[in-house]
């Protein structure tokens, strides 16, 4: 106590000086409405950057749960996009839509390998199962291989195996995406007639003719193109539009009817 009593008999003259500049500076604010205006003025700026700046810290703690709620949002669109309208909102375990939707988070990615696979963080505890297709919001990302509890493995279709249907938007004429283990950013489509007019920057989308993929997701653009001649076909480089090595949240899609259709033909094979 007697340290602190010391200290302000030392600086007692400064301690005054400054609770006579508050008075005079008050007194000054209230009798002159200029100086009201300004001191009014400056303390809504101070206080618009502090609350300003409170709310960027809060939004930015914010973003993980912002995220989740689109990432939601997108699978309930999506749904309505592969399926018919009769459904608004259907769920991965309703039973009137032709594809069910479940969104998951890629927990480990690779792709500068011939055979790269990725890893999700749902497994058959959520109803993952084993051919279910993988997209994101910009296009197709692989196949469900391999199916835990909690976990699952996507063939990637930047694998030297991966055999995808795809076509050219806006036609009929489609043929089989696959990668030549090269490029990351770039697959191949082959087996497109050369009777097909092609243009650099057309989109390439799935086909529709798989029991995986609904038809018409976004797969990439022709970037270059050349002729076969010994077999008639095009080699054609499509970009993809993922970019396959900034990835994060995913969507897998279930064919309802996958399963009757197979079992139909391998009866028509037989």
């Amino acid at each position: 106590m007697q340290r602190i009593i010391n200290f302000i008999l030392r600086y007692r003259n400064a301690f005054l000086y400054i609770f006579l500049a508050l008075i005079s500076l008050v007194m000054t604010i209230r009798s002159h409405s200029y100086h009201q205006s300004k001191f009014f003025n400056s303390s809504k700026w101070l206080s618009g950057n502090v609350y300003g700046t409170g709310h960027d810290i809060s939004s930015y703690f914010g973003l993980r749960e912002e995220n989740e709620r689109l990432v939601e949002e997108n699978e309930r669109l999506r749904r309505i996009l592969f399926n018919k309208p009769t459904d608004p909102i259907p769920s991965l375990d309703s039973t009137n839509v032709a594809f069910g939707l479940l969104s998951a988070k890629l927990i480990k990615n690779s792709f500068s390998s011939p055979r790269n696979y990725l890893t999700i963080d749902k497994g058959s505890n959520d109803g993952v199962k084993q051919d279910m297709g993988v997209i994101t919001t910009k296009g197709i990302l692989g196949i469900i291989e391999n199916v835990s509890k909690n976990f699952a493995t996507v063939q990637s279709v930047l694998n030297t195996k991966s055999n995808i249907n795809a076509k050219i938007k806006h036609t009929n004429y489609f043929g089989s995406l696959i990668w030549g283990g090269e490029d990351y950013t770039t697959a191949q489509l082959v087996d497109i007639p050369r009777l097909v007019p092609l243009v650099v920057g057309d989109t390439i989308v799935t086909g529709g003719m798989s029991s995986i993929f609904p038809e018409n997701i976004p797969i990439g653009i022709i970037k270059k193109y050349d002729l076969n001649a010994s077999r008639s076909f095009y080699n054609i480089d499509v970009e993809l539009f993922n970019d396959m090595a900034n990835i994060k949240n995913v969507y897998l899609i279930e064919n309802r009817n996958k399963e009757e259709i197979k079992e139909l033909e391998n009866q028509t094979v037989q």
